[in-house]
Parts: structure tokens; sequence; C-alpha cells
């Protein structure tokens, strides 16, 4: 079979694409099936947008991104917080809540809240502009609610919700140990076993379908804050309304197949990764994460009314704020141009959803050309079995000339150095690699925990956590720790405790290099533990178990050279290489390797304008960072 070639490259011109118009692929398409794509407010604004700032957005949305299929405009973050001197993410007192504890629009930004309607009137003039309107919610109920104890709101009533001859309130129901553990004084769980906190939770999500939401992206309840009961509560109440509403998750730090297949059926998208922002660490750290979702075949899943797609994050391109920032886009993004294109077609490959970060209304033509690119958005809706193309060989063309490396199934990034370390993680109870916990006694008084998986192997000593009394009543346990080289303990008077979830916000590739979490010793659930018989060590905080992982010490993360694969719906074939390196480097790949990937083609090519290629391989010479696309068209 002959094979016809026309090329993509990422350092070159976009002319060569071959491309379909999008506009005509897309009518009468539902995009719940397909992966979600818009704007987002957060990589912009950080919490600080107005409600002018956000309809001059959607407007331009509206006009220049959605008929490439960009068609919600998200909210992020603390909507209901005042802009005044003393507030930033995570401090207290300064958020707007009715008189049943729900958030609402503060009104010195949000100046049609006044009426006392919410987001009602923004929604509407985003409907009307042909979008789709989508918020930011955080986990369970506020801080401010629960310190004010509010009553919760009956919907069937009207009035307070009453059970058992009493009126209930917010510390009825709020979980105040599992508070959000990146925003303590924000948000806590709330007991979604009472039917008061069903209530709250029910209350909640009508008030968003009556302001006319279309888009929930519900935060600290996924990673490292998983809290499974929660989410599947609002998936069943989002799925009783008269309308779709997309619902994704949120974060994505410690996120692995496992655990998300226990989200099948409830969410649109969740997040894979930690906070993805403008830095080349960032982009880098999304292609390991990219190929394990795509091997596990969760490319799509089953999702809430359709499909549901592992989320990368977001694209901070263009003209951006900072991360906990209480300014709005002052600075442009330090990606590269390389970089930027790198991530736009990893993201389009791997069929990640795409929400655009940058201020939309400063957005460039470089930038633009990028995320409207419909090579890439053809991909990124239509193709199929996207996977990592492993058999790659690159060739750094530095000073040296005659660096060669090679990749296979096994190797993947060059290395450093062989020394190993052991770092603690979290993942799903279920993993069959989380049981390698046991107990042992220290003598009298105390006991350790302690990780022995693949250590009697390796004929060395284990990991070990020590166990002293809960600061809770409760029958876990609260574990001092020790990683590789320090030893925590409460004798010395420094009470350090591991936690479950890390207590800021992490980026993607702070998330790679995460360590152990160990903070001042406070007795909430988040650094509450239980040793299970079936040797795991459970989490009160997300449910989830804690693992220990064999890693490369000075792992060089930010180098080598990737490459992916995938159909087109016309039986095309897309091949992208990745040059990692800080060299330029010549990437190479057979033909008979791909059909190794895609069984029943036999692949063969011959040379197209402007590109030159021997019978068997794809070969190229890739800058600093950048990738190149291929498109194979067979006849």
């Amino acid at each position: 079979m002959k094979t016809t070639l026309s090329l993509f490259c990422c350092s070159l011109s976009l002319l060569f694409c071959f491309y379909l118009p999008r506009g005509s692929l897309s009518a009468g398409v539902d995009r719940c099936k397909l992966p979600p794509r818009g704007w987002n407010s957060y990589d912009s604004f950080c919490w600080t947008i107005s409600e002018d700032d956000f309809l001059k957005s959607a407007k331009v949305v509206a006009k220049y991104l959605k008929s490439h299929g960009y068609e919600y405009v998200v909210l992020d973050y603390l909507w209901y917080r005042r802009l005044v001197p003393g507030a930033y993410t995570d401090s207290l007192g300064f958020d707007v809540i009715d008189q049943w504890g729900r958030m609402v629009p503060a009104p010195d930004r949000w100046h049609s809240a006044k009426s006392g309607n919410g987001f009602a009137e923004v929604a509407k003039e985003v409907h009307s502009l042909g979008l789709k309107f989508g918020i930011h919610v955080m986990r369970g109920l506020s801080r401010q609610a629960f310190d004010a104890n509010t009553p919760i709101l009956d919907i069937n009533t009207g009035r307070a919700y009453e059970e058992s001859g009493r009126e209930w309130r917010a510390q009825d129901i709020g979980i105040k140990e599992r508070s959000c553990a990146w925003m303590p004084h924000g948000f806590m769980s709330v007991n979604t076993s009472l039917p008061a906190g069903r209530a709250f939770l029910s209350s909640l999500y009508h008030q968003y379908a009556e302001w006319g939401v279309d888009f929930i992206k519900h935060d600290c309840v996924f990673g490292d804050d998983f809290n499974l009961e929660e989410i599947t509560y609002v998936s069943g109440l989002l799925k009783k309304f008269d309308r779709p509403i997309l619902y994704s998750l949120s974060p994505g730090t410690s996120v692995t197949p496992t655990m998300a297949k226990e989200l099948k059926g409830l969410a649109n998208m969740y997040r894979v990764t930690g906070d993805d922002w403008d830095s080349w660490g960032d982009v880098a750290s999304h292609f390991d994460v990219a190929r394990d979702f795509a091997k596990a075949e969760m490319v799509p899943g089953e999702g809430l009314l359709g499909s549901s797609w592992p989320d990368l994050d977001m694209l901070p391109l263009g003209w951006l704020t900072d991360a906990g920032a209480n300014q709005g886009p002052h600075r442009q993004c330090n990606l590269t141009l390389d970089e930027q294109r790198t991530q736009m077609t990893l993201w389009s490959m791997a069929r990640s959803p795409l929400m655009f970060g940058g201020d939309v209304r400063q957005i460039d033509e470089t930038t633009y050309k990028l995320i409207t690119n419909p090579t890439l958005l053809e991909i990124n809706d239509y193709s199929s079995n996207n996977m990592e193309f492993p058999y790659v060989t690159g060739k750094i063309l530095g000073p040296e000339r005659n660096h060669l490396m090679r990749r296979s199934k096994i190797s993947m990034l060059k290395r450093v150095n062989n020394h190993h370390t052991r770092v603690v993680g979290v993942t799903s109870c279920k993993d069959p690699n989380a049981n390698g916990w046991s107990v042992e006694s220290l003598g009298q008084y105390h006991e350790q925990i302690c990780w022995r998986k693949e250590d009697e192997q390796l004929n060395r000593e284990p990991l070990c956590l020590y166990k002293r009394k809960p600061l809770l009543a409760s029958s876990e346990h609260v574990l001092y720790g020790q990683d590789n080289r320090r030893l925590f303990t409460s004798d010395d008077g420094v009470k350090s405790c591991l936690d479950a979830s890390p207590r800021h916000k992490l980026t993607s590739s702070e998330w790679k290099k995460k360590q152990p979490s160990f903070s001042t010793c406070r007795g909430d659930a988040n650094q509450m533990w239980k040793l299970s018989s079936n040797a795991t060590l459970r989490s009160s905080y997300s449910g989830l178990c804690a693992r220990v992982k064999q890693v490369k010490a000075n792992d060089v993360r930010t180098s080598g050279v990737r490459s992916w694969i995938a159909t087109g719906r016309q039986g095309e074939i897309y091949v992208a290489f990745f040059n990692l390196n800080v060299e330029k480097t010549l990437i190479s790949a057979k033909l008979s390797d791909m059909a190794k990937v895609l069984p029943g083609r036999n692949l063969e090519v011959w040379s197209g304008q402007r590109y030159e290629a021997v019978a068997d391989s794809l070969e190229m010479v890739v800058d600093k960072h950048g990738c190149a696309l291929f498109t194979l068209n067979c006849s």
C-alpha cells in the first residue's frame, strides 16, 4: 500500500497541514461525546476577575473561538470573595454567603448579582452569545458558613431543613477535620451520610442550575483530596436536571488510572496532574501521565451522560497572571514558541480537554493560530487509537554530534545516575501495589509501620513510619514519620505528621517530584491513617492508601525524545515527534515499528513535496523542546 505524506512541523510554517474544515465536521455533533473546549479565567485573572472583564472575554470567545469549538467560558474560583485589602486565596471572612450558607457572587465585582439573582444575568448574556457558562466550586461547605452556623435550605419546602423534630444547621453537617488541605480556611467536607448533608448539597446545585450554569468545575474532591461520596452525590443531582451540565473534577495530584476508574459514569473530565503553568518543567511532566491514561484505554471513558476525559489542565498561553496573585493579566507566557507548540500538540494527541487560559482580549496572532490549528483540533476531536509510540530514536546534534539515545518500551528518559530513593505517595486502595505495610513493635509503648514490599528482595532496610497515639478520639492512627534521611518524633518538641494531601496547590512539575509531606501535627483527618488487615494504610481524609515508590534520584525528567501516534477518522495516521532535549535532535522512527502498534497497516512512504524520507522510516531534525507532526494519508 502506498502512502502519501503531508507535514505539520512545529518549528516551521503551518501552511503544509493536512486538515478538514472544522465547521462542517462539528455541525450537529454532541460535544458531550468530544473533549470539552473553552476558556477559563484562572491563568489570566486568578480570582480577581470582574463581571465586565468576564463578559468582554466571553464576547471575544464568541467572535473568534466559538467556530473552532471553544464553547465554554468558565469562571474560576473565589467569585464570592470581596476584592478588598486582606483578602487572598486562603483568607477567612471575606466571602459573601446567603442566609443558607451558600456562596453568592461578590457584588463589588459582579454588579448584576446585587438584584439577588446570582449569576442569572451573566449566564443569560453568555447564552445570548451562543456560548455555555461555567463556574468553579469547592468541596462541601465553606468555613465561613460553618462558623456562622447557618441553617440549611430544604428545597422542597423553601424553609429551613428539619428532621427528628429539630432544625439542622451547618455545624451539624460540616466535617471540620476534613477541611480542604490546600485551602484549610476555605472549605470542608459535609457528611453525605446525613439527610441534612445531602439537603445542603442539593440546595447548592439546584441554585447553580437555576442560575443557568452549564459547566461545574468541582475542586478539592479528586487526586490527593479524593471524596468519592460527594462526587457520587453531586453527579446524581446533575443527572436529574432537565438539561446537561458538564461535570469537571480537580485537582489532579497523585491521580492514577486505577483511581480514575472509580469515577466510571460520574464525571465528564477529571484532572490528572497538578496545576499546569508556563514552565517547561510543567509541560514535560505531562508526558508520562498522558501515556499512562492512554495505555489504560481511558481516552475516552464512560462519563456522566456522555464520555469522560483525562484533563491535562488549562493552556497557559498568551497574556497571563501568576498563581495565587491578587491581580489580573500582566505578563507574557514564559514558554518559547516551540514549547507552546509542543504543549498544544501533546494535549491534542492525548485528546485532553482544551481550555485556553490566556487573556482572550489581548490574544496575539501567533497564539490564536496555534490554539485554532485545524489539524490539531481535528486530532483532538476525532482521532482514535491514541498512544505513546515507544519505538523512536534520537540523535543529539550538539557540539559532539554523536550522542545517540535509543528508546524502547522500558527505557524512556536519559538519566544522570542510577541511585534510587523512595518516596511516599497515595493511590487508590484498590491498587494491588498499595498492600505492603506491616506493624512492628519498638518496645513496650511504641510501634512502627513499615513498607517492606520490594525491600526484602533488594536486601535493604525498609522505610518505616512511627506510630503514636491519635490526637482525635478514633480508632485510626496518626503517624510521625521519617523519610530516607530524617526522623520526626514528638519527643524533642517538634511534632511533624504525615499529610495525605499537600498544604498548597502543586504545579505539575512539583507534583512529579513530590516528596513525603510532613507538617505540624494538628490531628485533622488529613493526618489520620488506619492500617487495615490487607496490609494497606488508608487515609481518613481521602480514603486513598499510602504506598512507597522507587524513583531515581536526580532524574532528568525534562530530557529525551518522545513520540505519539493516532489514527484519523478517514484512515489517516498521525505521528508526533517531541524533542525534550536542550539541543537540536534528529528523531527517527521505522515504519515497520508503526505496524506493531497499528496492526493491519502495511506502511510504505514515498517522498512528498518539501520533505525528504527514506523508504522505511520517518526522520526529522527537531529544535530544542520542539515537535513535529506528520499526517500519513493512506490510499
